[in-house]
């Protein structure tokens, strides 16, 4: 994580600029290092099934394995409430086995990831659970889609998880990778799950 646009927002949190959402005239994008606006998918302008695409933020429990990425914890998190809604804002961490959570799946285990024109974002997240909190925190967000991009996101073992703004069956998983990455490798999408909000 860049930690020197952290250090000047912290001394503008801390200075009593502002208290509420931000109203000041500064180019937030460079205060936190990334941008993580509406308008730009979350941090994820392209797809994840589009040549050049990269994830857009992390949320989990391993922050220093994403040094590249918005890791939606902490300080960033405290920063990120200042901002007017059509940011992103941290998720709330999701509890143990909750009874309800308001979702229900709609497919399982594919070798295809969604591929819809309803995209919001994506991003890196440990578990389902976690890309579920992500959907909550996120506006107009319907349907999340967590799968493992196999090569893909420079080697990372962690899901994608992909948010999209309707819900999906399997006839829109049609993302299987196929997309030659940095290393030569090609990826390849495994262990596919969809889940529509209630």
């Amino acid at each position: 994580m860049r930690f020197a646009p952290l250090f000047a927002a912290a001394s503008l949190a801390v200075s009593g600029v502002t208290a509420s959402p931000l109203s000041i005239d500064v180019d937030i994008s460079s205060v936190i290092g990334f941008d993580l606006s509406a308008s730009n998918f979350y941090g994820a302008p392209r797809p994840p099934w589009t040549p050049g695409a990269h994830p857009g933020w992390y949320f989990g429990d391993h922050p220093h394995l994403f040094p590249d990425l918005p890791c939606l914890e902490g300080l960033i998190c405290k920063l990120l409430e200042l901002i007017p809604i059509k940011w992103l804002h941290c998720p709330r961490k999701p509890p143990h086995n909750p009874p309800s959570d308001g979702y229900q799946q709609t497919f399982h285990n594919l070798t295809g990831a969604t591929q819809a024109s309803d995209y919001q974002t994506y991003g890196l997240v440990d578990t389902i659970a976690q890309c579920k909190a992500m959907c909550d925190s996120v506006e107009g967000c319907k349907f999340v889609n967590t799968y493992h991009d196999v090569n893909g996101k420079g080697g990372s073992t962690q899901l994608t998880c992909s948010l999209f703004s309707s819900c999906h069956d399997s006839s829109d998983a049609t993302n299987t990778g196929g997309q030659t990455q940095p290393d030569g490798s090609i990826n390849f999408i495994t262990n596919s799950d969809g889940y529509c909000k209630h």
